[in-house]
């Protein structure tokens, strides 16, 4: 009985406090407005906000005047689905919470809604607020400027250590990334950076300029978020600023952005390879699945119209030899897995743009190389188990059935180094021609593969089994 006990302290222990429970208990009992909100100022807004999704919409209505609208607004950006909760809401009102919010986080909640109650909105916002989210707003999707916040500290390089510190102060009210200072010159164009503890830690007369970073890193506000996020992900900085044509800087992109735009990128990378416009999502409909997923199956259709018209070529082969039938889907398959896995190696070394010619041969004959292993390992097991398979199960002799078998493991391995070449010579060319190479090489290398392994397999059986052995 003790031991059960001391477990379940252990388990207690171990499970930690549930602030969600605590935060809906002090949410529904305390008597007064002030003592709740001093209560709820202890926990984090992470916790806020899990409990305000607990909440009936009658008691969120009585808890969002209490905490008032910056405080709605910071605890806004760690629910997922705000739009929900912002509809329960006057426009006067959300308006206020989306000014509080960081400019990057005021956009992702706009594009949530549809286009009439955005510009509603986006009237409704301070100067500042609507100046900065309108500038955010005008950047494509695909542009790094989409992503950035407005949300930095900014000095002159002329300034003294003083005057520095005084500036950051001042700002520091209105923007909370203050780990990294960014610094222009006297024509405003960006020059550099200092760590905050660097600016810190410096005595009074030390010269500003000693402190700056002037080779900090920096990407235009144009550039492609596809083309830059290796190089932003390189310097493993807490933040890098985004500058105009001018090289005047007017963002920042922070770490949690930047892991965001990765996860983004690989997320639409891997449902480009699956033949899919874009990435999709749980909430959307059956219809707006199918017109991303339809395009590329339409092409494929034709595609594999015209893998089937060559397999009607080989139905000689299939008329002398019905058993060669029942392993043409093990040389296709195989084919396919191996194109696939070049294609994925490829395309993540495509990323870095740095790449030369001779590097890019060495990935083709590598590709290759350890298509020809794992083929020749896959070929012999092939050899040897088909062969029984034939032999034992379908009572053919063992002379042929091995003769068959060794056909078999010929073909497939032939086919995964010619499927190794082709995952990674298509992704090449597109990217050589400025096609994305995962919107267009993943459903092509498929189709292209089914191609290369029936002409492989029959092709081999023609002319090694029928032809040379005649062992029909």
């Amino acid at each position: 009985m003790e031991r059960e006990n001391l477990n379940e302290s252990v388990a207690e222990v171990l499970k930690g406090p549930d602030f969600v429970a605590e935060l809906l208990e002090i949410i529904r009992c305390s008597p007064n407005r002030e003592e709740l909100l001093d209560k709820i100022s202890d926990y984090h807004d992470n916790d806020i906000a899990g409990a305000m999704e607990q909440l009936t919409e009658d008691e969120r209505q009585k808890l969002y005047p209490i905490l008032g609208a910056q405080k709605v607004s910071e605890v806004f950006t760690y629910i997922e689905d705000v739009d929900k909760y912002l509809k329960e809401l006057k426009l006067e009102s959300v308006a206020k919470i989306i000014s509080h919010m960081d400019s990057d986080d005021a956009v992702d909640v706009l594009e949530e809604m549809d286009d009439s109650t955005q510009e509603q909105i986006v009237r409704l916002l301070d100067d500042a607020s609507s100046r900065d989210v309108q500038l955010i707003l005008s950047y494509e999707d695909d542009e790094i400027g989409s992503k950035m916040t407005t949300n930095f500290i900014v000095i002159q390089n002329t300034m003294t250590i003083r005057q520095a510190m005084r500036e950051l102060v001042r700002q520091a009210g209105d923007n909370d990334n203050i780990s990294t200072i960014y610094v222009t010159d006297s024509r405003g164009c960006f020059y550099g950076a200092i760590d905050l503890k660097d600016l810190i830690t410096a005595r009074e007369g030390d010269a500003l300029e000693n402190l700056i970073s002037a080779s900090y890193p920096y990407v235009y506000d144009h550039d492609k978020i596809g083309d830059c996020i290796e190089r932003i992900r390189d310097y493993a900085e807490d933040s890098i600023p985004i500058v105009n044509s001018q090289n005047r800087i007017i963002g920042i992109i922070t770490a949690q952005d930047i892991v965001d735009v990765v996860d983004d990128e690989f997320g639409d990378d891997y449902a480009k390879l699956a033949g899919l416009t874009a990435e999709e999502d749980l909430n959307e409909t059956t219809l707006q699945s199918m017109k991303k997923r339809l395009p590329w199956l339409i092409a494929l259709l034709f595609l594999g119209m015209g893998v089937s018209s060559v397999v009607g070529i080989f139905e000689t082969v299939v008329a002398i030899l019905p058993i060669v039938i029942c392993f043409q889907s093990l040389i296709l398959d195989m084919a396919g897995n191996v194109g696939t896995q070049s294609l994925a190696v490829t395309i993540r070394v495509l990323m870095d743009e740095n790449l030369t010619a001779s590097q890019r041969i060495g990935l083709v004959f590598k590709e290759m190389k350890v298509g020809f292993s794992n083929g020749l390992f896959l070929g012999i097991m092939a050899f040897i188990f088909i062969g029984l398979y034939v032999c034992v199960l379908k009572h053919n002799p063992a002379g042929s059935a091995f003769l068959i078998s060794g056909c078999v493991g010929f073909a497939l391995m032939v086919a995964m180094i010619i499927s190794s070449m082709v995952g990674t010579l298509v992704p090449m060319f597109f990217h050589k021609i400025k096609v994305d190479p995962a919107v267009a090489s993943g459903p092509l290398i498929t189709t292209v593969n089914d191609l290369v392994a029936v002409v492989v397999y029959y092709g081999l059986t023609w002319i090694l089994l029928i032809n040379l052995l005649h062992i029909a």
